[in-house]
């Protein structure tokens, strides 16, 4: 697999994971062992105990500024995973200190981890969009971008992917 390509963007989610991590909010909701300080993105996408600490919590508008902008998708692909209208969505941009619901929280997770797998596979955002906007004969040749919209079908496109990393192709 290849690292993120952009040092910047990475830099930014390092920053923003690891300001988000300060939160006394989160110190008291994770139950692992203590935070680590200077956790990177991807060591932030593998503790799954502390993603269910910071869904809980609530992403914070500016971690998922962050992420957004790191992320092959729209405003308005976000306002349709999110179930939220894009007016929401620029409202919370003008809050600061806005936290996302954890039902919204899980879901930026998800699009982060479905973002960073597919940037690992594919070692370009070019390509990843590219991928997820073409209908997938292994997906029952459904764009993998409408399979986003759900827990299920982000399953579905993350195994695909891992299949595509290790050569199987259907």
């Amino acid at each position: 697999m290849t690292a993120i390509r952009n040092t910047n963007i990475e830099a930014q989610l390092d920053k923003g994971i690891n300001s988000f991590l300060k939160k006394p909010e989160l110190k008291k909701t994770y139950s692992g062992s203590k935070v680590k300080k200077n956790i990177n993105y991807t060591e932030f996408l593998n503790d799954k105990m502390l993603l269910s600490a910071a869904i809980r919590v609530g992403i914070p508008q500016s971690l998922f500024k962050i992420i957004q902008h790191y992320a092959p998708f729209s405003e308005n692909d976000w306002a349709t995973f999110l179930d939220i209208s894009t007016k929401s969505l620029h409202r919370y941009k003008v809050e600061k200190e806005h936290y996302f619901k954890p039902i919204h929280s899980e879901k930026i997770i998800e699009m982060a981890e479905v973002t960073k797998v597919g940037l690992d596979v594919f070692g370009g955002m070019e390509k990843l969009k590219l991928w997820l906007n073409t209908p997938s004969y292994a997906l029952g040749n459904q764009k993998p971008i409408e399979l986003l919209k759900d827990s299920y079908g982000k399953e579905l496109v993350l195994s695909e992917l891992t299949r595509i990393d290790y050569g199987i192709l259907v």
